[in-house]
């Protein structure tokens, strides 16, 4: 793809209706982000009319280019893009920019505006997202592609700024990009030099362009991006003769065309102000009482573009179906990868395991996705150099740039976890990412917005609480359940053993909304819970009831064994005590009120909650009358059933309680 070597004034007009658009929405809202857009507008002009192939009618085409917003708080740019390419963004939505229910919300929100591919705003997740579509690109293709059938081949474009380029998640980012050799991704640099508080000298003064030439990308660098559309051009063309990623460093002017805030970091993250606002449409030779004004032009500029992805999508179509009726077999499964799920039949055969066995969950979960994977060639994940630990390597080979389904991310949590965003913001694949679980803490901003944008990311979280042992407080989780519960659209699953580990997986492959957490044990734990997982994927059900119970013993995890030896020694006292298993508070919480009330009646006010993890939030269950048996500081390096013991976690501290309360 080549595009013009000149540009003419309908091009120019073009680029300052998007500088335009985007101040009059930032204006009108007062508040927003104009620095951006004046300064980026060429790149993104270019980038639309002449290399994108999108179809505005058809959002979710499967070949699309995507582009992905880092500097998210540049919304109003992408915004005025969307409009002018024919996307369902009227002109009325970026006069609602900001407001409450608009489609042009502060910063990207993935499902809420057609044409948003990614959830972008905090700095740094937009450059990992871009590269788990490019990643998600290449598997696709070498798994569905056919000679005269190259139905996946599309790139991978994001706009990034300096703010993204500092993070330490674009650094692990891109050093994968860069060993994976993602010839398909580009990053357009928007290299303004300018941050929220000041210039960038203050504290990234490094040599940006030699750290990715040392990640392994390609450089290219277009020295005048305000103005000069033929260079972004020839940049952009050159970009997609590479076998390995590229980065355009486009050196602009923030906030470019305003007299009194260009180059300065005033126009950053503040309206300009009515008169400024007048002064910069001078500036840029337009109509300075005008507001929102799209002159037909600039409208017939970006109509040829979306002709252009329109053609292209109507060709993808006739050789899908072409494709489709030469391998029936392969179209099965891409539909199948479409969904992401498996069917009711596939999940009831997943096997169950005997009662009194001993298996570690993490061990059990292992065994359960190699089946899973047999059944879903298009579940793909990896770990953070913690497999052989984790028990997340399946047959199909490490990927290796081409070809492999286990993704090895080496110690990079945090990039793990958003580039495996990236793969269900993309489509086609269903990705899992697996650590020990204090180290979720590592990747917590791209769990966060998996739970947002409700992508049905799985997460492995092995080594589950203090139990772990002698590696130490540093290694065992404490806070962790009780912060990732607090969390919007995750649904956190700690199961009691193989039993309960199946239904955390049929939850997860039925298609639950959102992000799944499995949180599992390192050490062996019996099976207590029968194979009939209907009571666990309802979040908690009764595992071991009595007549009239005068107490509940709820508990999760390694502890629900402890919990029914509880029970059995009240038993033998007289104590008729009935024990909850609880692996998910969110789906208990979500169950209709007349369940949770057959679960944990209200006349029972004798509760006690056991947990290898913080007390915080189970009152909540147990009540004001409860007593919560938990651990509420740092774990200790010694043997797990030592730290058991010295932490309380035992079964006479249960039956203790229970006493208590009766």
């Amino acid at each position: 793809m080549k595009a013009p070597a000149a540009f003419g004034p309908p091009d120019l007009l073009a680029v300052n209706t998007l500088r335009t658009l985007s101040i009059d929405a930032v204006e009108k809202a007062n508040s927003g982000h104009p620095g951006l857009p004046l300064g980026a507008a060429p790149m993104a002009y270019v980038l639309w009319r002449h290399f994108l192939n999108v179809d505005a009618k058809h959002v979710t085409w499967a070949n699309r280019d995507r582009f992905v917003l880092s500097a998210g708080h540049g919304s109003a740019l992408l915004y005025s893009l969307l409009h002018l390419a024919g996307f369902d963004v009227s002109l009325d939505d970026l006069k609602q920019f900001r407001q409450w229910g608009a489609k042009t919300p502060g910063h990207p929100e993935f499902h809420d505006t057609p044409g948003v591919e990614a959830t972008t705003g905090p700095l740094g997740q937009g450059t990992a997202n871009a590269v788990g579509m490019a990643l998600a690109e290449r598997m696709l293709a070498t798994m569905y592609n056919r000679p005269g059938f190259e139905i996946v081949n599309h790139r991978t474009w994001a706009l990034v700024g300096d703010g993204d380029l500092m993070e330490g998640i674009a650094y692990e980012a891109a050093s994968l990009a860069g060993h994976w050799k993602l010839g398909k991704l580009t990053y357009l640099y928007d290299a303004n030099d300018v941050t929220l508080d000041g210039p960038a000298s203050l504290i990234f003064t490094e040599d940006v362009a030699a750290r990715f030439v040392a990640c392994g990308w390609h450089v290219e660098t277009v020295a005048k991006g305000d103005d000069d559309l033929a260079g972004l051009a020839n940049a952009m063309t050159i970009a997609t003769t590479q076998e390995k990623p590229t980065l355009i460093i486009v050196k602009t002017t923030i906030g470019f065309g305003s007299p009194k805030k260009q180059g300065s970091c005033a126009s950053h993250g503040s309206p300009l102000g009515a008169s400024e606002v007048a002064a910069t449409k001078r500036t840029l030779g337009w109509d300075e009482q005008a507001q929102f004004l799209v002159p037909p032009a600039a409208r017939e500029e970006f109509a040829t573009s979306a002709a252009r992805g329109a053609a292209a999508h109507a060709a993808w179509n006739e050789l899908f179906a072409k494709w489709g009726a030469a391998h029936p077999e392969l179209l099965a499964q891409w539909r199948a990868g479409e969904s992401g799920t498996l069917t009711s039949a596939q999940l009831a055969a997943l096997p169950g395991y005997d009662a009194g066995k001993a298996i570690a969950t993490r061990t059990a979960s292992g065994q359960l996705l190699g089946k899973v994977a047999e059944l879903a060639p298009w579940l793909v994940g990896g770990d953070a150099d913690l497999g052989g630990s984790t028990k997340t390597i399946v047959a199909g080979g490490d990927f290796d740039g081409a070809r492999g389904r286990n993704v090895r991310f080496g110690v990079r949590e945090h990039a793990m976890g958003a580039i495996a965003n990236g793969i269900c913001y993309h489509g086609g694949l269903r990705p899992y990412t697996s650590t020990f679980f204090v180290f979720s803490d590592y990747l917590r901003p791209a769990v966060r917005l998996a739970a947002l944008g409700h992508l049905p990311q799985l997460f492995i979280w092995t080594h589950d609480s203090v139990g772990l042992g002698e590696d130490g407080p540093t290694h065992q989780p404490v806070e962790q359940l009780a912060s990732l519960r607090a969390m919007p659209g995750l649904i956190t699953y700690r199961p009691a053993d193989a039993n309960e580990t199946l239904a955390g997986w049929r939850i997860a492959m039925a298609g639950a909304r959102g992000p799944v957490a499995l949180v599992l044990s390192r050490q062996d734990l019996p099976v207590v819970s029968p194979k009939d997982t209907a009571g666990a994927e309802r979040g908690a059900y009764v595992l071991r009831d009595a007549a009239d119970p005068k107490a509940l013993i709820l508990a999760t995890g390694s502890e629900v064994a402890i919990a029914l030896g509880a029970a059995e020694e009240l038993a033998s006292a007289g104590i008729a005590v009935r024990v909850v298993s609880m692996p998910s508070w969110e789906l208990f919480a979500a169950q209709p009120v007349a369940y949770r009330e057959q679960v944990l009646p209200r006349g029972v006010t004798a509760r006690v909650s056991l947990e290898a993890g913080t007390t915080f939030g189970w009152h909540r269950w147990v009540g004001d009358r409860g007593i919560a048996i938990g651990v509420d500081r740092f774990g200790a390096s010694a043997p797990g059933p030592t730290i058991y013991e010295k932490f309380g976690l035992t079964q006479k501290a249960v039956v203790d309680a229970v006493k208590s309360l009766l």
